[in-house]
């Protein structure tokens, strides 16, 4: 039996998946608002209802997408609104409102078992940045970052070890490898073009003078994590940037 939830914004008193009635998992359905979903239940599969608007439906999904998601999200809609999906939605199967209880419950069954087979990815989330490491991909703010290999291991690697100071030698042995025969100047320029890509985020990566870099945290926040936990909690130092 699987813990299900349904988000939705329809003020129709009716079920959004009237399927759902005759199975035996436990269902829950909030409004599909911020504030609803800041303290939203735990859920083995999310069901997102596109019945009516779609384009509210389709932020929604991002949204959660965005926000560390490990529930998947099964999209209910109708036979006209198929053709607005697309990957960009990033849900994990849709399924028609009309569907019966058979269907529906294997496509919980069948969503819940890909997940359980896929390696969890791992994200970071800290100070407005999230680090998604089996993409490779970055976002601030949940806009996506366009860094190269060596900038995301150097923004992975500082996010991961907040508020330790490493020297240009530090960094350059565990970023680039002991076999790396470059100088250190190799650090400076991808801390300067990594701060250009972070924009108004560009203190999070301080300069300690004389020595090397330090990645800066906000105050409130609690050492980085993956998936549904926050990031790192540090006291924020004043640092000069170079």
């Amino acid at each position: 039996m699987a813990q299900l939830l349904v988000l939705s914004s329809s003020t129709d008193p009716g079920p959004v998946v009237p399927a759902l009635e005759l199975l035996s998992h436990r269902v829950r359905q909030i409004p599909a608002e911020p504030a609803q979903l800041v303290n939203a239940p735990a859920a083995d599969v999310i069901f997102v209802d596109a019945r009516g608007d779609l384009v509210s439906a389709k932020s929604l999904c991002r949204i959660l997408n965005t926000t560390g998601l490990d529930a998947p999200l099964i999209l209910v809609i109708t036979e006209g609104g198929l053709t607005a999906v697309s990957p960009e939605w990033g849900v994990d199967d849709v399924i028609l409102v009309g569907a019966g209880p058979a269907e529906v419950d294997a496509r919980i069954r069948l969503v819940i078992g890909r997940q359980e087979l896929e390696p969890q990815s791992t994200r970071i989330q800290t100070s407005g940045i999230s680090i998604d490491e089996s993409s490779y991909s970055a976002k601030v703010h949940g806009k996506p970052l366009d860094l190269t290999y060596k900038e995301f291991q150097l923004l992975h690697f500082f996010a991961t070890h907040p508020s330790r100071v490493f020297t240009r030698e530090q960094l350059l042995s565990e970023v680039w490898g002991y076999d790396y025969f470059g100088g250190t100047r190799t650090v400076d320029v991808h801390v300067r073009r990594l701060r250009a890509k972070l924009g108004d985020l560009d203190q999070l990566i301080g300069t300690v003078r004389n020595v090397g870099y330090r990645f800066n945290v906000h105050e409130d926040e609690q050492a980085p994590s993956s998936r549904s936990r926050t990031g790192p909690a540090s006291t924020r130092q004043a640092t000069q940037n170079s």
